[in-house]
C-alpha cells in the first residue's frame, strides 16, 4: 500500500495551463504507479488549458465546481460540454481538448491519466 496525504502531494505543472494549481495525488513523483497516475487540479475562476491532444487516454472527474470541456472529435466536428460535481469525460487518445472555467467559484477536477507505454 502507498499513501499520500493530500497536504504532502507533489505540486506539479503541465505546458499549456492557465490559472491551474495541480498536484499528483498517485504515480509518478508522488509514488509507483504501473498503468496510471492521478492528479487533482483546483481551477480557478477562468482558468484554462490550450486546445491541445496527447497519444494518451485521459479521465477527468469533476469534485465540485463546474468545469466546460469542448472536445474535437476525430471526424473534426466539435463538442462542448459542461460537467458538473461528479460528472466525467474521457478524452480518448490523439482527440484535442480544451478546458474552461467560466464560472464565478474555483473547481476541483481529478485527472486520472495513462502512463506512456501501457
Amino acid at each position: 500500500m502507498h499513501l499520500v496525504r493530500h497536504v504532502d502531494a507533489p505540486a506539479y505543472d503541465a505546458p499549456g495551463h492557465a490559472g491551474f494549481q495541480m498536484v499528483r495525488l498517485q504515480g509518478r513523483e508522488a509514488g509507483p504507479g504501473d498503468a496510471a497516475w492521478i492528479g487533482l487540479s483546483v481551477v480557478a475562476s477562468g482558468g484554462s488549458t490550450t486546445l491541445s491532444a496527447s497519444a494518451l487516454e485521459k479521465f477527468y472527474v469533476v469534485v465540485d465546481g463546474e468545469l466546460e470541456i469542448t472536445g474535437v472529435l476525430p471526424d473534426g466536428t466539435t463538442r462542448v460540454e459542461v460537467l458538473r460535481a461528479l460528472d466525467s469525460c474521457r478524452i480518448a487518445p490523439g482527440e484535442a481538448r480544451m478546458l474552461v472555467n467560466r464560472g464565478n467559484a474555483p473547481a476541483r477536477v481529478l485527472l486520472v491519466m495513462a502512463e506512456q507505454g501501457r
